[in-house]
């Protein structure tokens, strides 16, 4: 889209946007990257007083529970495992401790940019386990699936994957009546396609499919409040040049092919039954980590000073939970949502608290 083009349409969405005269809209933005554009790009004070924007659990960092860290500790300090990781975990607090009190202990927790490099320091270290901490949504549990492809390929007898993965749907499902109509991610929809936002509308669960630009957001928030007048639930693009009808189809076979749902349990919300996805049995079992290390179920203590499942459900915003911004901050973090560069905490704090 050329620049002329989008200052066309983000001025027809704008009009709209501020000529609307209806009841209260709220609209849930369930990405935390949606969370960061929408404070980045200003777009929350130029809205109307009645059209209110909720951030929900989008991050996949921010939703793993914290008894996911708790085994990934137990991994490292009571197997020996080499813990390999992206750097957003790190701090995400357990129970007792987080990766960096692992760390400070003697264990082994490595940062990596792909699943594809935790393989590489598999076969580097032929005399050390390597577990790969599998966190996210449909946009990266590919290559997560890639990498235990790569795994079995080569041979590698310790390598596995500690799964926190889930998928989207059944999370809308279970948040029904939180908001008027979701903004759905735009990177997990270019793999999922348009297809369960088409099942969610036979069952009265609104959407629009969102890009990350400030055009993009105003035209999915315009075209949100158009469509609510029309009475009926809907499910639109509003993205279309990067999510197709289809999505990516190489993309989804290769989860279904090495993953297969599971329930899961999401920081904020609990359980919820067929959100997860965990490696398929018994095709790629010997890349579990739980089942070859044989880790006991773990139920994570969050701290109770934390509110960050309230933040996650929509229920308050940050600065209503009373140590945001004082005991905790990005640089003590309490809980996960101020931990993650796509939390809503931090989100807040760094856009909001410090304007």
């Amino acid at each position: 889209m050329d620049q002329n083009m989008e200052t066309n349409v983000r001025r027809s969405a704008l009009d709209i946007i501020r000529g609307y005269d209806g009841p209260p809209v709220r609209i849930m933005e369930v990405c935390g990257t949606h969370t960061h554009a929408i404070f980045e790009q200003g777009i929350r004070g130029i809205l109307p007083e009645n059209i209110h924007l909720i951030s929900g659990p989008g991050c996949p960092v921010c939703v793993t529970e914290t008894g996911f860290i708790d085994e990934a500790v137990c991994l490292a300090l009571e197997k020996n495992a080499v813990i390999a990781t992206f750097g957003d975990l790190v701090r995400v607090p357990g129970t007792e401790m987080n990766l960096a009190g692992v760390r400070a202990r003697g264990g082994d927790v490595k940062i990596v940019y792909s699943p594809l490099d935790a393989v590489e320091l598999a076969k580097e270290n032929p005399e050390r386990q390597v577990v790969f901490l599998s966190v996210g949504f449909e946009t990266t549990v590919p290559a997560s699936c890639l990498a235990v492809k790569r795994a079995k390929e080569s041979g590698l007898k310790n390598f596995t994957l500690l799964t926190a993965n889930k998928t989207m749907d059944e999370a809308y499902r279970a948040l029904r009546g939180s908001a008027d109509a979701f903004l759905y991610p735009g990177h997990v929809s270019a793999i999922t396609g348009m297809r369960i936002y088409r099942e969610l509308r036979e069952e009265g669960i609104s959407g629009v499919v969102c890009g990350f630009t400030a055009s993009e957001i105003l035209t999915a928030i315009a075209m949100i409040i158009l469509r609510l007048g029309k009475g009926t639930a809907f499910a639109e693009n509003a993205y279309p040049r990067v999510v197709a009808e289809e999505g990516t189809p190489i993309g989804r076979a290769l989860i279904e092919e090495v993953m297969e749902p599971c329930d899961a349990v999401w920081r904020g919300i609990g359980k919820i039954p067929g959100s997860g996805l965990c490696l398929r049995k018994p095709e790629y079992a010997e890349f579990d980590a739980r089942l070859r290390f044989g880790i006991p179920e773990m139920h994570g203590r969050p701290n109770p000073a934390c509110r960050c499942g309230d933040v996650l459900m929509g229920r308050i915003k940050p600065k209503e939970c009373p140590i945001f911004g004082k005991v905790c901050t990005p640089e003590h973090p309490v809980g996960a949502c101020m931990v993650s560069s796509e939390g809503t905490c931090s989100a807040y704090y760094k856009y909001d608290m410090l304007s």
